[in-house]
């Protein structure tokens, strides 16, 4: 695949507000098979990390999709991204591209192929996940008992988790909600404790059977987070916008200039002294 093919091939999944280039570095890289730059809006590509002609293709597509979420995190957000990239809401994002990818045949999942794998996700499930949920509930249900038991001899139930069990009074409240809301277990201990902590009843239920359905945690856990910040409208830089700009940082750097300037006076005179 070339350039304008990879291009092509993302705006087939999701079109962009903003116009973005993918760009083939020509080199290979130990560190990763590529990046984005939100400030130029440009996809690079270490396409010699991609040599294996059967499954080369379809690991390119996914860094470009990859990389493509972070321009679309970018877009929803002005043009700008956070110094930390890889957030909830951009997996969220990531893992929607890739469904939609799928679904169009741009992109293989190659999960189902093999059928080694799929078998040892089934034990997984069943084995580690569902077994270690149903754990928790049973752990909420005797927490309940050990409170009661608690309250008929005159102790403290919270003095008792913490220094008679030796776990966080939070993990135990964790577990007892996990019981009294009888979340399933077939979503895994981890999930419960997030959904354990969701107060509506219908939110708490809707979050479940995404999960259940196959969605991933972070692409549900974004679609029930209230938003702290406002985002941005999406459009591109203003002439105006981007003079401002570089009039800021041009003040900024004359500001650290002189002041090096004056320290490199006082180091001088400091050499002559001696």
């Amino acid at each position: 695949m070339n350039q304008d093919q990879v291009k092509a091939a993302l705006l087939s999944i999701e079109d962009a507000p903003l116009d973005f280039t993918v760009i083939f570095s020509g080199k290979k890289s130990r560190k990763v098979n590529g990046l984005y730059k939100p400030e130029s809006r440009e996809i690079i590509i270490h396409n010699r990390n991609f040599t294996d002609a059967g499954s080369g293709d379809n690991l390119l597509l996914y860094t470009a999709i990859h990389e493509y979420a972070h321009h679309l995190h970018a877009c929803s957000r002005g043009g700008k991204l956070s110094a930390r990239a890889h957030t909830a809401e951009f997996r969220a994002i990531l893992h929607s591209l890739l469904e939609k990818a799928e679904a169009r045949s741009v992109y293989r999942n190659v999960y189902s192929g093999s059928a080694e794998l799929t078998e040892l996700t089934e034990t997984i499930r069943r084995k580690y996940l569902r077994e270690n949920g149903v754990l928790m509930k049973e752990l909420g249900q005797s927490l309940l008992k050990a409170g009661e038991l608690c309250t008929a001899i005159g102790g403290r139930f919270e003095d008792y988790v913490e220094r008679i069990l030796c776990i966080p009074h939070l993990a135990a409240d964790m577990a007892i909600k996990m019981y009294r809301y009888d979340l399933n277990p077939a979503t895994g201990p981890d999930n419960m404790r997030f959904l354990a902590g969701l107060k509506n009843g219908e939110e708490r239920a809707a979050a479940e059977q995404a999960l259940l359905g196959g969605k991933s945690p972070d692409t549900v856990k974004t679609a029930v987070r209230r938003p702290t910040e406002p985002v941005l409208p999406v459009h591109a830089p203003t002439e105006e916008a981007i003079r401002e700009k570089l009039e800021k940082e041009k003040q900024r750097l004359e500001r650290t200039i002189g002041a090096l300037s004056k320290r490199l006076t006082e180091v001088e005179r400091e050499l002559g002294a001696h």
